[in-house]
């Protein structure tokens, strides 16, 4: 089931989008935090996104700037704005596709088919994201981003992050981080380990990200 990201402030017009899109198998999931919509975009992972241009705290022009700096998922503009100014704005941002308000569903649901089906046809997504506290670590291309800050990691912080980000709350013993570096724990120094940990908080916290792995002695590391 492809998962579409509803980016609107009115309630019941998400809930009728939500429920349109449902009876063609499209699960809608409703933003809730408008002001870290890039935390919630992470967050959920969508096919598409839905985007309305006004919103609190930011439009939707700059979300989708914001989107665009890690991920190529498809991006319908839905708004009552139908200038040309408007129109020509959303694409220049990185909008796929522009529908103006009011709208018909049949028409709004032709383009998302349109959409997945061009950007999906090999049945193959080209973006992965994981999210932790704001963080969001792009597991195509080995980056991660914070408050707008993207940090590029070497290949044994990528392995690092995403270990410890997918058991986010839980303690990873060292030997298990080990296995995952090296492919073995033998034959290599623990201080070896320490060091790439060590080096890879310093380059978090240059991004903002401080404390971000915690150390549980005589056990292994954890974002808590």
């Amino acid at each position: 089931m492809y998962k579409i990201l509803i980016v609107e402030d009115d309630i019941a017009l998400c809930n009728n989008i939500r429920e349109g899109i449902s009876k063609w198998n499209f699960e809608g999931v409703i933003v809730e935090n408008f002001y870290d919509i890039l935390q919630e975009f992470a967050k959920h992972n969508p096919h598409l996104v839905i985007m309305d241009i006004n919103l609190p705290y930011y439009d939707g022009f700059y979300w989708c700037g914001k989107i665009r700096d890690i991920s190529k998922v498809p991006i319908i503009f839905l708004s009552s704005r139908d200038t040309n100014m408007d129109i020509v704005m959303a694409v220049s941002m990185g909008g796929d596709d522009y529908v103006t308000k009011p709208f018909s569903m049949d028409i709004l649901l032709a383009k998302i088919q349109a959409l997945i089906r061009r950007t999906y046809t090999y049945g193959q997504e080209d973006f992965q994201l994981i999210e932790c506290d704001g963080a969001i670590l792009d597991l195509k291309d080995g980056t991660i981003t914070y408050n707008g800050e993207k940090l590029e990691l070497t290949k044994n912080e990528f392995k690092i992050l995403q270990l410890l980000m997918r058991n986010k709350g839980k303690v990873v013993p060292r030997d298990k981080i080990m296995r995952v570096l090296w492919e073995s724990e033998y034959f290599i120094s623990e201080n070896t380990l320490t060091v790439n940990v060590n080096r890879l908080r310093k380059k978090l916290e240059d991004i903002g990200l401080k404390d971000f792995i915690v150390t549980k002695k005589s056990q292994g590391y954890m974002i808590p």
